[in-house]
């Protein structure tokens, strides 16, 4: 019977939804707390229905409702797990569409308020390859040697042992292991693109300078809570000590 009451009152909260229909329908009175709990539990179904998937068809909703009460007229077969996988299909979909929209609405967003720094970081990497030692790869990743060493190159899948000193382009050290006093251990396929890139030019007992384009860096969406600005450009002078043998 309480599910039968909360049809009934879906059924009269999506009406008032769309149109206001049921205006002239005189309202049930909540005489005890079944009642109460009946009439919050549909308004709370309602709304969340109505939140979270907007696209849906009423009608069918109730329909659905009442032939899974019923037991009855099923238009797809009643087996939970059948269910469940079409329910978690579709709002998986959602989900993967909301995050793209929410991410593209922060990239424009950071486009707007980062511009100047984008364009510094664009200006800077121009000037920068024209000079004495500099060498640009085709991915438009920018470095010196400052000293070649002569041991194995790391690959894609190698782990490495580094010192690194990062700065911004105006001077700003972001982060150091030099000024730690500790190496850095990482994957080369785990750290950003340019260094991704970077570490597999370099021997062991090499150092290089990097120039990152932001693209090849954080982009847009460098760790919000750092001195990182969106769209900056970082430079990198990273010693690689050892590739760690598994």
């Amino acid at each position: 019977m309480k599910a039968l009451k909360i049809l009934a009152v879906l059924i009269a909260v999506m009406a008032l939804d769309s149109c206001n229909e049921n205006a002239g329908v005189t309202k049930k009175e909540l005489k005890n707390e079944v009642d109460s709990v009946s009439y919050a539990l549909g308004l709370n179904m309602a709304n969340q229905m109505k939140s979270n998937f907007k696209e849906m068809d009423k009608d069918l909703f109730v329909q659905g409702f009442k032939n899974g009460i019923d037991s009855v007229n099923f238009l797809m077969e009643n087996k939970s797990d059948k269910i469940n996988t079409i329910l978690r299909t579709f709002f998986q979909k959602k989900q993967i569409e909301e995050r793209k929209k929410q991410q593209a609405d922060a990239l424009k967003k950071a486009e707007e308020q980062f511009a100047d720094v984008k364009a510094e970081g664009i200006k800077f990497l121009e000037e920068n390859k024209t000079k004495p030692g500099v060498k640009t790869t085709p991915s438009g990743l920018q470095y010196i040697v400052l000293k070649e060493g002569k041991g194995e190159k790391p690959s894609l899948t190698s782990r490495v042992k580094v010192h690194y000193h990062g700065t911004l382009i105006d001077g700003t050290v972001f982060d150091s292991s030099v000024d730690r006093g500790k190496p850095y251990e990482t994957n080369v396929n785990q750290v950003i693109k340019g260094w991704t890139e970077g570490l597999q030019l370099m021997p062991v007992g090499s150092k290089y300078k990097f120039f990152i384009p932001q693209e090849l860096a954080y982009g847009a969406f460098p760790n919000p809570r750092g001195p990182i600005k969106p769209f900056s450009t970082l430079i990198f002078e990273v010693e690689l000590l050892d590739i760690i043998k598994k």
